[in-house]
């Protein structure tokens, strides 16, 4: 007898994995589409025509592609002179031609491999000539500019319009940082060249004593300040991400930063390349919801009545899953109610099982036995064990068998047991000390010992060079950041007050056709999108760099964004139907650049717009979510009062549901959120989701004397979340005011004793002092009575 339900469930059984590669940014041509909106096309004629229109009064009868290096820099300097004209239309023409070189002479290409190669060459040629420098001293002025804020602030609706010269600014900008950026193996010689030393300015502070992404994070804060509401902040935070990508590096430069700071500090190696163990994880067949769960119920109750046996728990891959490509808004809305009730949601009682999970026939196998046959053996990471586990497991050793503790002392084992020997030694042999222990460490010292340990030698990386920039005002550079996430988000509703982040997409006639309203309606997604994978990358970059580079400047950015609501603002953004943004179609493709500009248009219609890409999922959403999950990771670990705000905020559910997502590294990151808070969610709840559980067992690394799974010290542990923050507070305050305080060493100055060397001291005196000094030497020297008795008692 056919079945819908198990249908539909054997349907989703065989759902494939989601062919995903994680990195640090998707593919160059998808990453140069995604500076341009749709309602921008039709500026792309407009730049070639102002760009052909000036070459053929220059150089008549001839292509670019057909000129030789020295022309082509020639012609280059020519439109570097034009742009310092005073007259503002004319700068903007020039400007146009400019872009149009950076992005690739399409009018004389045939293909988009062609395009991408021009566009190349052209960039480095623009660089060379030093048109970046000069692009920077115009973008500063339009930054400036008041009259433009002051009448973008009056308008009552901003459009694409109001922001002409800030677009074509920042679009060059971003063609150059991204296209330097990137490394091929055929670039010639003077193009690596020209990248390290490109490199080496954007993260110097070289631009007014600031490094370039300085500039453009006072860009980010003007426009959420409703300064400048015309800036396109689309095409900034691009630009924004990119630079601080470029100057810092991406995530396998970290890795080897890692790597070398282990070696400099004489730590011992990394136990596993964690990119290459996340890299080859496999994805498990999320849980099933509750609904499934009442209909496979329903369904046993007809199909048959006897009780079987009870079947052997396997791995979070045994249970069934509907496709997971359908809109399930509604069922997900009646899990949360009896989620947030009940705390049972997406598995049963082990006990009832038998009963609810054995629809017959008996399912296929999820995958052929070869590749189940081909599993790696083992855990996929190292245990790791802190010092202070070692010092917590043998105070508790000998409070019990001696009687009395030694302290943080972990060497002496006299008069404990031998497994206790034997535990200590396992736990010692996956002794993990990280580099932000050892920096912690030192700081202790330095505050300590300010004048013994002299001044600390500070290396002016990148980091540490925006870092300190970014310093006085960082708390609104947070804030701004984490306002324009939540106005890009999809959960987010529309508010009067709340600022607007479409001033760069919205055309200046609205759509008239049901046609043109749907193409509008896929580049504003698609506009929110770009800004919700620029900011997560971004923050994301920030924190990872910084916390390399030191503990301290990661807990500061860290702190302000849980005090700017972070944490319950990357929950709210994961509280909808997850599965339906991974799989957004919020692209047309034959409107991506290049292909919009090298092949005919075809006539754009109501079902092709519908139909979108066919790739199974959107790479910049997946990219998006799982960078908030490693966020919120940052933002938690080893933290327990933002833990228990996990808890307070009902975490537990709005994950489950990420789990949904067939991928293994988003998989991975949504299992430790739900591990470090497993213990406060009380027993009933570990009972109602052994499967979630086992899926934390195998794919999480063990720490091998931490008992996530069972919770025994809830009552020792109070949530004092003030206590915890100040506390942590307090040690940041301490390292910026020795590092950068200038004036905090002034009470160690040292102090000259010596009545010879200080009456020899030439004093600068004031001009009229000649005047008035009997005066003052008869007012504070002879009219002084001195008590001659009280300093020889003073001087016994």
């Amino acid at each position: 007898m056919w079945s819908p339900i198990r249908e539909g469930r054997t349907s989703s059984m065989e759902s494939p994995n989601l062919e995903f590669e994680y990195g640090d940014t998707d593919s160059l041509t998808t990453e140069l589409s995604e500076i341009y909106s749709y309602t921008e096309e039709p500026e792309f004629a407009l730049n070639r025509d102002y760009f052909e229109e000036d070459f053929r009064s220059h150089v008549r009868g001839r292509r670019w592609i057909e000129l030789g290096q020295e022309q082509q820099k020639a012609y280059v300097m020519r439109l570097l002179d034009a742009l310092e004209v005073t007259d503002r239309d004319k700068r903007l023409k020039v400007a146009r031609a400019i872009l149009y070189l950076a992005q690739g002479v399409f009018d004389e290409c045939d293909t988009d491999a062609d395009v991408i190669h021009w566009s190349r060459h052209n960039v480095f040629l623009l660089y060379d000539m030093g048109i970046f420098t000069a692009l920077l001293e115009l973008l500063s002025m339009e930054i400036d500019n008041n009259q433009a804020c002051s009448s973008a602030v009056r308008k009552p609706a901003i459009s694409l319009a109001d922001s002409t010269e800030l677009r074509v600014l920042l679009s060059i900008m971003y063609l150059m940082v991204e296209t330097i950026r990137l490394q091929t193996e055929d670039d010639r010689p003077e193009w690596r060249t020209a990248r390290e030393a490109f490199k080496t300015e954007l993260g110097s502070p070289l631009y007014n004593g600031e490094p370039f992404s300085l500039l453009l994070f006072t860009m980010v804060t003007k426009f959420c300040s409703m300064n400048a509401p015309h800036f396109p902040m689309k095409k900034v935070l691009l630009l924004l991400w990119k630079t601080i990508l470029f100057t810092m590096g991406g995530f396998e430069e970290l890795q080897e930063m890692k790597v070398r700071g282990r070696e400099r500090l004489s730590l011992p190696p990394l136990p596993e390349d964690s990119i290459k163990v996340v890299r080859s994880m496999r994805a498990a067949s999320p849980p099933a919801s509750a609904m499934e769960l009442i209909e496979q119920q329903q369904q046993a109750k007809r199909g048959r009545r006897s009780r079987r046996p009870l079947v052997k728990q396997d791995s979070l891959d045994t249970y069934n899953e509907r496709d997971p490509f359908k809109n399930d808004d509604a069922r997900d809305e009646e899990e949360d109610g009896e989620e947030a009730d009940s705390g049972i949601e997406a598995e049963v009682d082990p006990l009832d099982r038998d009963v609810i999970i054995q629809p017959p026939p008996p399912p296929p196998p999820l995958r052929p036995p070869t590749e189940r046959a081909s599993l790696p053996k083992g855990l996929p990471w190292a245990p790791k064990v802190r010092e202070k586990d070692i010092e917590y497991f043998l105070e508790t050793s000998r409070n019990k068998f001696i009687g009395f503790t030694l302290g943080n002392d972990t060497e002496t084992l006299v008069g404990l047991p031998r497994p206790i020997h034997e535990s200590v030694k396992t736990l010692k042999q996956h002794k993990y000390v990280s580099i932000a222990e050892m920096q912690i460490k030192r700081e202790e010292e330095l505050q300590q010992c300010p004048m013994t340990l002299g001044e600390e030698d500070v290396d002016e990386t990148p980091t540490e060079i925006l870092y300190l920039g970014m310093l006085p005002n960082l708390s609104q550079y947070v804030i701004a950041l984490l306002k324009l996430l939540l106005a890009a988000a999809p959960t987010s509703k529309t508010k009067t007050d709340s600022i607007n982040i479409l001033a760069d997409v919205l055309p200046e006639e609205m759509p008239i056709t049901v046609l043109q309203s749907m193409k509008l309606g896929i580049d504003v997604n698609r506009h929110k999108e770009i800004i919700v994978k620029a900011i997560s990358a971004l923050l994301l970059l920030l924190l990872k760099h910084l916390k390399l580079n030191h503990i301290y400047q990661f807990e500061i950015v860290s702190q302000h964004l849980v005090f700017a609501n972070c944490i319950p603002l990357i929950l709210k953004f994961f509280n909808q139907n997850i599965l339906s943004y991974i799989s957004a179609k919020n692209s047309i493709c034959v409107l991506d650049f290049p292909h919009c500009v090298v092949h005919e248009m075809p006539e754009l219609t109501a079902e092709s717009l519908e139909a979108g890409d066919r790739n199974q999922f959107c790479w910049r959403n997946l990219f998006s979510c799982i960078n908030l999950l490693r966020i919120l990771n940052k933002l938690t670990k080893w933290k327990h009062s933002r833990t228990m705000m996990l808890v307070v905020f009902k975490s537990a559910p709005i994950l489950k549901r990420a789990l949904k997502v067939k991928q293994a590294i988003m998989q991975l990151y949504v299992l430790k959120l739900l591990k470090i808070q497993t213990k406060y969610l009380g027993r009933q709840w570990r009972k109602s989701n052994m499967k979630t559980m086992s899926a934390i067992y195998q794919k999480v690394r063990h720490r091998l004397n931490d008992d996530w799974a069972y919770g025994n010290d809830i009552d020792a542990r109070p949530w004092d979340f003030q206590a915890e923050e100040c506390a942590l507070r307090e040690s940041i305050e301490k390292f910026n005011s020795r590092r950068y305080d200038k004036n905090q060493n002034g009470e160690f100055a040292p102090v000259d004793n010596c009545l010879q060397s200080v009456l020899g001291q030439r004093v600068e005196l004031p001009e009229d002092f000649h005047y008035s000094y009997e005066m003052w030497l008869e007012r504070e020297v002879f009219s002084q009575p001195i008590q001659w008795e009280g300093l020889l008692q003073q001087a016994r």
